[in-house]
């Protein structure tokens, strides 16, 4: 494939996944609706001019036939005074009128044929419009109803989303938590164990912390005794000195 072949195929693909995008339905369906109503006025406006045509005729027809007649009576009243000549030109003139009257009344039958066909053309048409308005109406709501329940499954899965982002940072704070709590118990038990140095100690050599550790249990046993002898004296228990 050469060079600007792709690049029509390419740019066709682009341009109709845009149509695509760009088409709505409901703009299409219209537009035919209203082409339609073009037609069926096109044709309305057809069985209009036939008719007008036919009443031109039929009344053209009705004066023609007025003046054969006039005619007819005229070469009557010649023929009764003895002018057979007038007679004669008056029935002459009456059968050239005759013969329009016949041709017209031919054209008649030709333009009644055609209003009819035509009228009964604008009735199917009208019914077919109808229909097809109908229809037309039916997929615009279905349309509408499809997608506006897309939107509102698009915006169920944009919230489902979140709630599974919001699903992962609680699964990951309770994490770092129970992460949190294990190190703490690991230190209080490196601390009780002695494999780590107490902060509060540092500083301090053996020797004083023992003094101290012995201070301090001195100190406890002269507070029992102090307890002890309240109870059975049941006097005045001795200051406990600090």
């Amino acid at each position: 494939m050469g060079l600007w072949q792709r690049f029509k195929l390419i740019f066709k693909s682009k341009a109709n996944k845009a149509l695509d995008r760009a088409e709505d339905p409901r703009e299409t369906l219209d537009y035919s609706y209203e082409k339609q109503l073009e037609l069926l006025q096109k044709v309305r406006r057809g069985v209009a001019d036939v008719a007008t045509s036919r009443k031109r005729l039929e009344l053209q027809i009705q004066g023609l036939a007025q003046q054969e007649a006039k005619l007819e009576d005229q070469a009557r009243a010649a023929l009764a005074g003895g002018r057979e000549d007038l007679a004669r030109e008056a029935l002459t003139r009456r059968s050239g009128l005759h013969q329009q009257i016949a041709d017209l009344q031919t054209q008649l039958a030709t333009l009644q044929d055609q209003e009819e066909k035509l009228t009964a053309a604008a009735q199917a048409l009208q019914t077919k419009v109808e229909a097809f308005r109908t229809r037309k109406e039916t997929i615009k709501a279905t349309y509408s109803a499809a997608e506006a329940q897309t939107k509102i499954n698009e915006a169920f899965a944009g919230i489902s989303d979140e709630l599974g982002d919001v699903g992962l940072a609680i699964e990951r704070a309770e994490d770092k938590t129970a992460q949190m709590q294990a190190r703490a118990g690991a230190i209080d038990e490196l601390v009780a164990s002695g494999a780590l140095t107490d902060v509060s100690s540092m500083g301090k050599d053996n020797i004083t912390v023992e003094l101290e550790r012995m201070a301090s249990e001195s100190e406890v046993e002269t507070q029992l005794a102090a307890m002890k002898q309240e109870l059975e004296g049941g006097g005045t228990p001795p200051q406990i000195t600090q």
